[in-house]
């Protein structure tokens, strides 16, 4: 199935983003720092504004309110923004008094005191702040300071993020391969929420990043306001719809800096999450959170085929209820340490939502070995094929990995739903792509009918609505219904999934549609699978090699 959206963006959001990201960028230009060096005292100037319009709201409510007989004003009370989930800031850290600040007050190091009030208050942000404002001249962080109070006070929370976000992706193509590490392009992330539908619960991400798995469930909760239609919620009583209320955000975060992003990026947004970063933490070693069997969801976008994870130090966490229930790959590639985690990581009716290496799909070896298990033990529910083009730093193609330990008990225990998302997509500029609002929630429709759950039109509206009855038509009562689409989908069974050599690759089983033709990408994509194929049998080879050698030694040292 093709369907190529036109390009299509709000005119004014990228106007103002646009002039915002010139003046961070004349960091660069005039002070000769690398974009990872000024891309956090930008995204810190980016917060502050946000902070004091939700504070200055804030406080003209304590203000109108008054003072109490008991307990006097409020208005200067921390507590009393604390409450609500918005920051105290103290009058010389406001975002309005270092703008009126001239260019001989030293304004770097004003600014660095500036952040040191703010996490003294707000404890939740100590040592998350940028305090290396004295690198730049006044000259420079007082236009700065301008140009972002051009934000205007009456966006709401959600649109700020929005513009923290487009600092991310701008400055994740600026670091090159580096950036990607920690940002996921927010319509992957999207998709991934509105598949799993984090409506309420604990939630994970092992490889955090700047957390934007984090911020697009909560931004899921805010749309949705309501109760899954699988029950997946609390139920119409008691659910508040508030993701600060009805999410417990927990993240590893190896790097340290990486770590405060993603810190800072919640606070942004309004949420609170116990991240772990720094000091050594690594996911594959350490387990900060108990993770296993203690999660309703996990989220990730882990980084791809990593070698060298030392595999002596993991042998204790391998076997059913550990880290590791399936056993360690062979092969020096970490892909299926990070699926076993996820999995290991959710709890009975978990689930999981990940983005992986097209290699993983159809890996051999040991590698097959356990992705067989993982099979067989009803874990996989969904596979979403996502074509070339949709991150900043990488070109390939990935896959869409869902895992469901609930599905178990349901009538698709004996099933795994491909998709070919690979047509699917809008075309932003020459080198980047995404998906358009009505192209994800009519992805998420197509997972929701083969869940023989009804259709949720949040995401996508009419738009969406329409190009499922064009592709499923319409059952007896008028809705549609899932149905195999050659090009598209296929439910593929057990016993089909394993004549494929236990390949959970969409394109084995999606095929093309009448009339299609394989494209020049398509013929490339395959041609990548059929190198990996081939390198996998090369390193079955040379394993195979190795352990007649040992045993021909063996047997002649005897």
């Amino acid at each position: 199935m093709h369907w190529i959206a036109p390009t299509e963006k709000d005119a004014a959001a990228t106007s103002l983003e646009k002039r915002l990201w010139d003046a961070a960028d004349q960091l660069r230009a005039n002070s000769g720092l690398k974009a990872q060096e000024y891309s956090g005292p930008i995204l810190g100037l980016i917060f502050l504004r946000f902070a004091e319009v939700r504070f200055a709201a804030r406080r003209r409510k304590l203000e109108a309110a008054g003072a109490s007989s008991r307990r006097g004003s409020r208005v200067d009370e921390p507590t009393a923004y604390h409450a609500e989930n918005v920051l105290y800031l103290a009058p010389e850290a406001r975002f309005d008094h270092l703008l009126t600040l001239p260019e001989a007050a030293d304004i770097g190091g004003r600014l660095n005191a500036a952040m040191r009030e703010v996490e003294k208050h707000n404890p939740q942000l100590a040592g998350v702040l940028p305090k290396t404002f004295n690198l730049f001249t006044g000259t420079l962080l007082k236009e700065l300071l301008k140009k972002i109070s051009e934000i205007p006070a009456t966006l709401d929370f959600d649109a700020f993020g929005r513009i923290y976000e487009y600092f991310l992706g701008e400055f994740a193509m600026s670091e090159g391969q580096g950036g990607g590490e920690f940002y996921t392009p927010s319509s992957i992330v999207k998709l991934l929420t509105e598949i799993i539908e984090p409506f309420h619960g604990r939630i994970l991400d092992p490889a955090c990043g700047s957390g934007g798995m984090f911020v697009q469930s909560a931004r899921f909760v805010a749309e949705h306001q309501r109760p899954s239609p699988s029950g997946r919620g609390l139920g119409s009583e008691g659910y508040s719809g508030d993701p600060a209320a009805e999410l417990a955000i927990c993240g590893v975060e190896k790097t340290d800096e990486t770590g405060r992003l993603c810190r800072l990026n919640l606070a942004v947004h309004g949420l609170e999450g116990d991240i772990r970063h720094g000091g050594n933490v690594n996911s594959y070693y350490d387990d900060p959170h108990n993770a296993t069997g203690a999660f309703d969801f996990v989220l990730a976008n882990p980084p791809f085929n990593v070698n060298a994870v030392d595999k002596e130090r993991l042998k204790d966490m391998v076997g059913a209820g550990r880290r590791f229930p399936f056993g360690l790959p062979r092969t020096d590639n970490a892909n299926y340490l990070w699926i076993q985690l996820f999995h290991s990581a959710l709890n009975a009716r978990g689930r999981a939502g990940f983005v992986m290496a097209n290699s993983a799909s159809d890996a051999r070896s040991s590698e097959q070995e356990l992705r067989q298990k993982l099979i067989e033990a009803r874990a996989v529910d969904v596979m979403v094929a996502v074509g070339p083009n949709m991150f900043y730093t990488v070109t390939l193609p990935c896959t869409l990995w869902f895992l469901d330990r609930g599905k178990a008990r349901t009538k698709r225990a004996d099933t795994v739903l491909f998709i070919d998302a690979r047509h699917i997509y809008r075309q932003v500029d020459r080198a980047h792509r995404d998906w358009t609002q009505a192209q994800i929630g009519f992805i998420a429709n197509l997972v929701r009918l083969y869940r023989n759950d009804p259709p949720d039109l949040t995401v996508g509206g009419a738009e969406t609505a329409a190009k499922l009855k064009e592709v499923f038509g319409q059952n007896g009562k008028g809705e549609p219904a899932y149905a195999d689409v050659p090009g598209l989908c296929k439910a593929a069974t057990l016993a089909e999934i394993e004549a494929q050599g236990w390949s959970l690759n969409p394109g084995r089983y999606v095929g093309v549609a009448p009339g299609e033709e394989v494209s020049d990408e398509d013929f490339k994509t395959q041609l990548e699978s059929l190198n990996e194929e081939l390198e996998g049998l090369n390193a079955q080879a040379r394993e195979l090699e190795q352990t007649i050698a040992a045993n021909v030694a063996g047997i002649l040292g005897a």
